[in-house]
Protein backbone atom coordinates (compact mmCIF):
# COMPACT_ATOMS: atom_id res chain seq x y z
CA UNK A 1 0.00 0.00 0.00
CA UNK A 2 1.23 3.55 -0.95
CA UNK A 3 1.47 5.69 2.44
CA UNK A 4 1.84 8.80 0.60
CA UNK A 5 -1.28 8.97 -0.85
CA UNK A 6 -2.83 8.98 3.23
CA UNK A 7 -0.43 12.10 3.68
CA UNK A 8 -2.45 15.87 2.67
CA UNK A 9 -0.43 17.79 0.40
CA UNK A 10 2.73 19.84 1.35
CA UNK A 11 2.38 23.97 0.55
CA UNK A 12 5.46 25.56 -0.09
CA UNK A 13 5.93 27.78 2.46
CA UNK A 14 9.20 30.37 3.69
CA UNK A 15 11.36 29.14 5.82
CA UNK A 16 12.24 31.16 8.87
CA UNK A 17 15.29 32.91 9.27
CA UNK A 18 17.78 30.88 11.79
CA UNK A 19 19.45 32.65 14.48
CA UNK A 20 22.30 32.08 15.71
CA UNK A 21 21.86 29.78 19.35
CA UNK A 22 23.66 32.73 21.33
CA UNK A 23 22.38 35.60 19.90
CA UNK A 24 20.17 38.21 21.84
CA UNK A 25 20.87 36.92 24.99
CA UNK A 26 21.93 39.74 26.81
CA UNK A 27 20.16 40.99 29.92
CA UNK A 28 17.73 44.03 29.40
CA UNK A 29 19.04 47.34 31.37
CA UNK A 30 16.60 46.70 34.21
CA UNK A 31 16.78 42.93 34.28
CA UNK A 32 18.96 41.62 37.40
CA UNK A 33 20.24 37.82 37.60
CA UNK A 34 18.30 35.22 39.19
CA UNK A 35 20.86 34.82 42.28
CA UNK A 36 23.26 37.22 44.02
CA UNK A 37 26.20 36.81 46.61
CA UNK A 38 24.24 36.18 49.15
CA UNK A 39 22.34 33.65 47.79
CA UNK A 40 25.36 31.82 46.58
CA UNK A 41 26.81 32.07 49.78
CA UNK A 42 24.05 30.58 51.27
CA UNK A 43 24.04 27.85 48.81
CA UNK A 44 27.74 27.00 49.64
CA UNK A 45 26.80 27.05 53.85
CA UNK A 46 23.56 24.69 53.10
CA UNK A 47 26.09 22.44 51.65
CA UNK A 48 28.60 22.53 54.10
CA UNK A 49 25.36 21.37 56.47
CA UNK A 50 24.68 18.51 54.17
CA UNK A 51 28.00 17.28 54.31
CA UNK A 52 28.28 17.44 57.50
CA UNK A 53 25.54 15.49 58.38
CA UNK A 54 26.40 12.78 55.73
CA UNK A 55 29.53 12.40 57.27
CA UNK A 56 28.05 12.00 60.72
CA UNK A 57 25.94 9.32 59.56
CA UNK A 58 28.08 7.60 57.98
CA UNK A 59 30.63 4.98 59.90
CA UNK A 60 29.68 2.38 62.65
CA UNK A 61 29.91 -1.09 61.09
CA UNK A 62 31.42 -4.01 62.04
CA UNK A 63 34.22 -6.08 59.74
CA UNK A 64 32.20 -9.46 61.33
CA UNK A 65 29.12 -9.96 60.10
CA UNK A 66 28.74 -12.02 62.88
CA UNK A 67 29.48 -9.61 65.85
CA UNK A 68 27.08 -6.71 66.57
CA UNK A 69 28.16 -3.29 67.23
CA UNK A 70 26.01 -1.42 69.34
CA UNK A 71 28.00 2.04 67.80
CA UNK A 72 25.31 2.13 65.22
CA UNK A 73 22.69 3.20 67.34
CA UNK A 74 24.86 6.26 68.92
CA UNK A 75 22.88 9.93 69.16
CA UNK A 76 25.43 10.88 66.79
CA UNK A 77 23.76 8.81 64.05
CA UNK A 78 20.19 8.80 65.44
CA UNK A 79 19.94 12.66 66.22
CA UNK A 80 22.74 15.13 65.27
CA UNK A 81 23.17 13.48 62.07
CA UNK A 82 19.64 14.05 60.76
CA UNK A 83 19.20 17.58 62.31
CA UNK A 84 22.16 18.60 60.31
CA UNK A 85 20.59 17.54 57.24
CA UNK A 86 17.51 18.77 58.00
CA UNK A 87 19.07 22.40 58.80
CA UNK A 88 21.05 21.97 55.53
CA UNK A 89 18.19 20.88 52.98
CA UNK A 90 16.07 24.25 55.18
CA UNK A 91 18.82 26.84 54.44
CA UNK A 92 19.10 25.00 50.89
CA UNK A 93 15.35 26.35 50.33
CA UNK A 94 16.17 29.69 51.86
CA UNK A 95 18.78 30.31 49.66
CA UNK A 96 16.83 29.40 46.42
CA UNK A 97 13.54 31.81 47.97
CA UNK A 98 15.89 34.64 49.22
CA UNK A 99 15.61 37.81 47.75
CA UNK A 100 17.52 40.85 49.01
CA UNK A 101 15.54 44.30 49.77
CA UNK A 102 15.89 47.04 47.40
Amino acid sequence: MNFLILLPPIKNQPVMNKQKPNENIELAPNQQPLFRKINYILIGVGILFLASGFVLLSGGGSDDPEVFNPAIFDTRRLVVAPILMLIGLIVEIVAIMYRAKK
